[in-house]
Protein backbone atom coordinates (compact mmCIF):
# COMPACT_ATOMS: atom_id res chain seq x y z
CA UNK A 1 0.00 0.00 0.00
CA UNK A 2 1.85 3.63 -0.73
CA UNK A 3 0.24 7.30 -0.35
CA UNK A 4 0.87 8.98 -3.12
CA UNK A 5 0.61 13.09 -3.50
CA UNK A 6 -2.68 13.24 -3.09
CA UNK A 7 -2.88 10.91 -0.14
CA UNK A 8 -4.84 8.11 -2.08
CA UNK A 9 -3.44 4.70 -0.40
CA UNK A 10 -2.49 1.52 -2.84
CA UNK A 11 -1.29 -2.02 -1.28
CA UNK A 12 0.69 -4.04 -2.95
CA UNK A 13 0.92 -8.09 -2.99
CA UNK A 14 -1.59 -10.08 -1.39
CA UNK A 15 -5.32 -11.72 -2.28
CA UNK A 16 -7.16 -8.74 -3.10
CA UNK A 17 -10.46 -9.43 -0.80
CA UNK A 18 -7.98 -10.15 2.16
CA UNK A 19 -6.19 -7.34 1.44
CA UNK A 20 -9.47 -5.12 1.90
CA UNK A 21 -10.24 -6.62 5.33
CA UNK A 22 -6.36 -6.13 6.73
CA UNK A 23 -7.05 -2.55 5.80
CA UNK A 24 -9.84 -2.49 7.54
CA UNK A 25 -9.24 -3.56 10.34
CA UNK A 26 -5.83 -1.46 10.03
CA UNK A 27 -7.39 1.81 9.27
CA UNK A 28 -10.30 1.97 11.89
CA UNK A 29 -10.26 3.38 14.72
CA UNK A 30 -11.76 0.92 17.79
CA UNK A 31 -15.48 3.01 18.73
CA UNK A 32 -15.71 3.92 15.04
CA UNK A 33 -18.13 1.34 14.19
CA UNK A 34 -21.51 1.55 16.60
CA UNK A 35 -21.73 -1.80 15.93
CA UNK A 36 -18.73 -3.47 16.60
CA UNK A 37 -16.44 -0.30 19.29
CA UNK A 38 -13.64 -2.64 19.64
CA UNK A 39 -13.14 -3.58 16.28
CA UNK A 40 -10.20 -1.93 14.74
CA UNK A 41 -6.47 -1.37 15.67
CA UNK A 42 -6.59 2.40 15.66
CA UNK A 43 -2.76 2.66 13.51
CA UNK A 44 -3.45 5.75 12.79
CA UNK A 45 -3.56 7.03 16.16
CA UNK A 46 -0.27 5.78 16.79
CA UNK A 47 1.14 7.78 14.42
CA UNK A 48 0.96 11.01 16.38
CA UNK A 49 2.83 9.02 18.84
CA UNK A 50 6.87 10.89 19.23
CA UNK A 51 8.81 8.36 17.16
CA UNK A 52 11.47 5.86 18.89
CA UNK A 53 12.13 1.99 19.69
CA UNK A 54 9.13 2.06 21.70
CA UNK A 55 6.38 3.11 19.46
CA UNK A 56 7.87 0.73 16.91
CA UNK A 57 7.76 -2.26 19.04
CA UNK A 58 4.09 -0.98 19.99
CA UNK A 59 2.76 -0.71 16.60
CA UNK A 60 3.94 -4.01 15.84
CA UNK A 61 2.30 -5.46 18.78
CA UNK A 62 -0.73 -3.90 18.23
CA UNK A 63 -1.05 -4.62 14.50
CA UNK A 64 -0.60 -8.80 14.91
CA UNK A 65 -2.88 -8.66 18.07
CA UNK A 66 -5.44 -6.63 15.83
CA UNK A 67 -5.41 -8.94 13.02
CA UNK A 68 -5.17 -12.01 14.74
CA UNK A 69 -8.21 -11.26 16.42
CA UNK A 70 -10.36 -9.92 13.84
CA UNK A 71 -8.91 -12.05 11.21
CA UNK A 72 -7.72 -15.26 12.83
CA UNK A 73 -10.17 -17.38 11.24
CA UNK A 74 -8.55 -16.53 8.02
CA UNK A 75 -4.94 -16.13 8.34
CA UNK A 76 -2.21 -16.59 10.52
CA UNK A 77 0.20 -13.96 11.33
CA UNK A 78 3.73 -14.79 10.29
CA UNK A 79 5.52 -11.48 10.42
CA UNK A 80 5.08 -8.34 11.05
CA UNK A 81 8.00 -5.71 10.72
CA UNK A 82 8.07 -1.52 10.74
CA UNK A 83 11.83 -0.86 9.90
CA UNK A 84 12.58 2.34 11.45
CA UNK A 85 15.75 2.62 8.70
CA UNK A 86 13.07 2.34 5.43
CA UNK A 87 10.95 5.58 7.04
CA UNK A 88 11.69 8.24 4.62
CA UNK A 89 9.89 11.79 4.21
CA UNK A 90 7.32 11.24 6.87
CA UNK A 91 5.98 7.91 5.52
CA UNK A 92 5.78 4.25 7.37
CA UNK A 93 6.06 1.19 5.63
CA UNK A 94 4.67 -1.67 7.15
CA UNK A 95 5.67 -5.40 6.51
CA UNK A 96 3.30 -8.01 6.76
CA UNK A 97 3.39 -12.05 5.86
CA UNK A 98 0.91 -13.91 6.57
CA UNK A 99 -0.86 -17.38 5.78
CA UNK A 100 -4.29 -18.43 4.54
CA UNK A 101 -6.07 -20.88 6.84
CA UNK A 102 -8.30 -21.95 4.09
CA UNK A 103 -4.97 -23.04 1.91
CA UNK A 104 -2.23 -22.30 3.77
CA UNK A 105 -1.16 -20.19 0.69
CA UNK A 106 1.38 -17.46 2.15
CA UNK A 107 1.18 -13.96 1.41
CA UNK A 108 2.76 -10.52 1.86
CA UNK A 109 1.69 -6.94 1.78
CA UNK A 110 3.94 -3.90 1.96
CA UNK A 111 2.21 -0.82 3.28
CA UNK A 112 3.10 2.17 3.07
CA UNK A 113 1.10 6.02 3.95
CA UNK A 114 2.22 8.92 5.09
Amino acid sequence: MVADDAGAVRVYGGDEVLRGKVLQVLFTTPGERVHQPEFGCGLLNLMFEPNGSILLAATQFTVGQALSRWLGDEIKIDLVRIDPSIQQDGYIVIELAYTKIQDLQQQAMIIQFK
